[in-house]
């Protein structure tokens, strides 16, 4: 893909001082695997619900696939759809396009098709690789249906069962001779840029459908790397993986980061009743739990699951201190995260004071991390102790979105730090200087770590042909942190939640983001100066769910 100058560079002298300081390498993130490979040829690289593979196995087979992706014609530089779940062919997916020089591009299974269409034209996205055979929606047909009068979409890729409709993935390459796919993988990667567009994530939390953010090899392999280095992760380090894996954390924490040190990636689901088996089954040592899994520890498996492990990281939503407290009782050490697609990652690693663990999400990864906390609207930094705009920058933070010029002027400061939208409070426990989140800028809901933006999903409800105005606001859930309550003025009758389920289906629009309750106004609140009162609306809520006992309806 030519960046066609939609790609923001680094500037050149951060990237001399970044590899200067021995944090970025020279390879290609296939070529880290590969190296990887041949040091640890026989240990586990992943242990699946579905399988598992050795690292020799895994980058035999993942060499014949970006054999079979090259004889398809697709080019080094084309971008690649990614809508599968976890299992071991999305592993090995996600290796093979990298090896044939592709860029896979990170939507979700759940993305439907007002995200979809908006992404796939926005990179030019030259093929779409879905699973068959997940329940309830067939991503294969509607892959199939998103391609036709589609300007670049040429091929669907399809993981998984046998499907006509598409290229089996399965049989990509499988008769090229292994020495003639090494030789070609090797060519491919040489023509590659270290510094280049390797992969396109996706934001979480901009207006409208989401912002891609590019990924450049060097950087992106040194971030998951410093991360299993922070850690402490050796080649004896299994990591349980539950929440979506061809995601940010996903990838960073549980894909690259244990590979990076020869580590095995144990990849479970969403599933408990079949993910804490496998991890018992796999002696996980490492799990991270995202909110919607925070109820883990209340599963009758989850001891067993919990047998061999030495680190609980937590992450998505301020963690309640009984939970903290009662891994700690079962003699779990435990830590906190906090990342974005966009790059910062602040963790509390070991050897932090158990206050900051429990209390904040510790320091910046990397040395070279810059954090400033800035009065929000302002460049002006607020002391420490005082609750400001969260703003980095540093060896792994985006320089810019892709192919975005008009929101990166507003989403970075004049001297290049991203504005995350996150607010933040800088205190000094035991001499570390640690961040708390206190909340956030932006209007987004928060559910089970999938972002949604209230803006978008307000846009979405005023398409209704009866909806006069629509304002919304995230709702407390014990499970999932939060969910999404709508308030709208209609004409007419009241809506009730089907008709406006319906209203989102037939727009084509990711389940996650459909509002979950649905309350009714003569008008919206108004502050004194006439700005929509959304702190009104989010107290009424909460306030309504604190006197009905069955929660959100």
């Amino acid at each position: 893909m030519s960046a066609d100058g939609r790609l923001v560079g680094y500037p050149p002298d951060a990237v001399r001082r970044y590899r200067a300081a021995g944090l970025w390498g020279t390879r290609t993130l296939a070529e880290e695997f590969h190296a990887v490979a041949l040091a640890h040829p026989d240990r586990p690289a992943v242990v699946a619900l579905d399988g598992r593979l050795t690292y020799r196995e895994l980058d035999r087979r993942t060499d014949a696939l970006a054999a079979g992706l090259a004889g398809l014609g697709l080019a080094p530089g084309d971008p690649v759809l990614f809508q599968v779940t976890n299992r071991l062919g999305a592993v090995v997916a996600w290796y093979g396009v990298l090896k044939a020089g592709l860029v896979p591009v990170c939507t979700l299974a759940a993305h439907r098709g007002h995200e979809i269409a908006a992404i796939s034209r926005r990179v030019g996205a030259v093929a779409h690789l879905v699973e068959a055979g997940t329940p309830g929606f067939d991503l294969v047909g509607f892959a199939v249906e998103q391609g036709r009068d589609h300007p670049t979409l040429r091929h669907v890729l399809v993981l998984g069962e046998a499907d006509g409709r598409g290229v089996p993935l399965g049989a990509l390459g499988a008769d090229t001779d292994p020495a003639a796919a090494r030789a070609l993988v090797e060519g491919i990667q040489r023509a590659l840029d270290p510094d280049g567009l390797a992969v396109l994530q996706l934001s979480g939390g901009t207006t409208g459908v989401p912002k891609a953010i590019p990924r450049r090899h060097a950087e992106y392999w040194y971030n998951a790397a410093e991360y299993a280095r922070s850690w402490g992760w050796t080649p004896d380090t299994r990591v349980a993986h539950l929440i979506p894996v061809v995601h940010n954390a996903g990838i960073v924490c549980a894909v690259h980061a244990p590979h990076s040190a020869g580590a095995c990636l144990v990849l479970g689901t969403a599933d408990l009743a079949v993910s804490l088996p496998l991890m018992a089954r796999a002696a996980a040592t490492h799990v991270l739990l995202g909110h919607g899994h925070y109820g883990a520890v209340d599963h009758p498996a989850f001891d067993a699951a919990a047998a061999a492990l030495t680190q609980v990281v937590l992450s998505g939503a301020t963690v309640p201190e009984a939970l903290f407290a009662g891994l700690e009782r079962r003699g779990l050490w435990v830590g906190q995260l906090f990342g974005m697609g966009e790059g910062l990652f602040l963790t509390t690693r070991p050897g932090a004071p158990r206050e900051a663990r429990a209390t904040t999400v510790g320091t910046p990864l990397s040395p070279l991390d810059e954090i400033r906390v800035l009065e929000p609207g302002t460049e002006d930094e607020v002391p420490d102790g005082t609750t400001g705009e969260l703003c980095c920058r540093g060896p792994y933070t985006l320089p810019g979105y892709f192919d975005a010029a008009e929101h990166n002027a507003r989403a970075f400061t004049a001297d290049g730090f991203y504005r995350t939208g996150d607010l933040a409070r800088v205190r000094t426990i035991d001499g570390l200087r640690c961040v708390g989140i206190e909340g956030r800028i932006k209007d987004l809901i928060n559910r089970g770590g999938e972002k949604i933006n209230a803006e978008e999903v307000e846009t979405l409800l005023l398409r209704h042909p009866r909806v006069v105005d629509a304002a919304v606001v995230a709702m407390p859930d014990p499970r999932l942190g939060e969910r999404t309550c709508a308030y709208v003025v209609v004409r007419g009758a009241p809506l009730d939640l089907a008709e406006v389920r319906e209203h989102f289906a037939a727009l084509q629009v990711a389940k996650f983001k459909w509002p979950e309750r649905l309350e009714h106004l003569e008008a919206m609140p108004r502050t004194l100066v006439g700005k929509l009162d959304k702190k009104r609306l989010q107290a009424d809520i909460i306030g309504k769910l604190a006197v009905t006992a069955g929660g959100p309806a």
